[in-house]
């Protein structure tokens, strides 16, 4: 498919993708990207429920309007949206946004009835953290990041129309915003266990086979941990799986969205 920009409402100081009506499904990117990176679900799932997909602070269209932001800053964003919606919620994040939507869902159990958290993170290896947070650190606020490394650990050397979309928004996004947004996931320890014991909504991890970063086994600990958890492994994905791997994802959010909501 192509990933042409999508035009866009301001909701509670964010810019956001809204398409479809119905009950309400809440979609959530990860760092450096933009409502646009859910453009293989916005229409699929706009056919039964009302979409909105924001672009978070300094990314897309929606403008920094802060110096420094905390994962508790963006948790803040999300949930202004939230309290625009009228009805139940599923929220759904990918990456970071599986962060936020994980967050936004224990702080505000009454509004979602369920959560979808794809390529998440969790307890990431010393030598992971580390990692990231020297990434984090490299980013100087003010130059473009280099795309390349990530592109790679995304989706490995071969050319793409996803891969192309994705270099596309890594280097038209804010510097500031870039970093802001990434050194928050960087030094981020959630979710963590009790987090997770505590989560009381139906709860869906899923990550790519061969996703080095936010791998199987922690999608699966994830799962086991939440009280309502559950966890799918797409075969043969890695991190870009929304994009790259569409339709098995989509009949994912789908099937939760249903069971969820009935």
């Amino acid at each position: 498919m192509t990933w042409t920009t999508r035009p866009r409402s301001e909701i509670a100081g964010l810019a956001a993708c809204v398409a479809g009506a119905g009950p309400n499904i809440l979609l959530l990117h990860g760092v450096g990207l933009r409502a646009e990176a859910w453009g293989a679900q916005i229409d699929v799932l706009a056919s039964s429920l009302r979409v909105t997909a924001p672009d978070m602070p300094g990314h897309g269209e929606s403008t920094l309007q802060q110096t420094d932001l905390a994962l508790a800053d963006y948790v803040d964003a999300v949930a202004g949206v939230l309290e625009t919606l009228e009805g139940p919620t599923v929220l759904a994040g990918h990456s970071m946004g599986a962060m936020l939507a994980l967050a936004v869902a224990a702080q505000y159990p009454q509004r979602i009835v369920g959560v979808v958290a794809l390529n998440a993170v969790f307890e990431r290896s010393e030598a992971a953290a580390q990692a990231v947070e020297a990434r984090a650190a490299s980013l100087d606020g003010v130059t473009p990041a280099d795309p390349r490394m990530t592109l790679e650990r995304w989706f490995g050397t071969a050319a793409s129309p996803e891969r192309a979309a994705c270099q596309s928004w890594l280097t038209s996004i804010d510097p500031k915003g870039y970093k802001l947004a990434y050194t928050a996931f960087a030094h981020s320890r959630f979710p963590d266990r009790v987090s997770l014991e505590k989560l009381t909504c139906p709860a869906l991890f899923v990550t790519g086979s061969l996703e080095p970063n936010a791998t199987p086994k922690m999608s699966q600990a994830m799962a086991a941990l939440a009280p309502k958890g559950s966890a799918h492994i797409v075969e043969g994905a890695a991190h870009m799986m929304p994009m790259t791997h569409q339709d098995e994802v989509n009949a994912s959010l789908i099937a939760f969205a249903k069971r969820v909501l009935s």
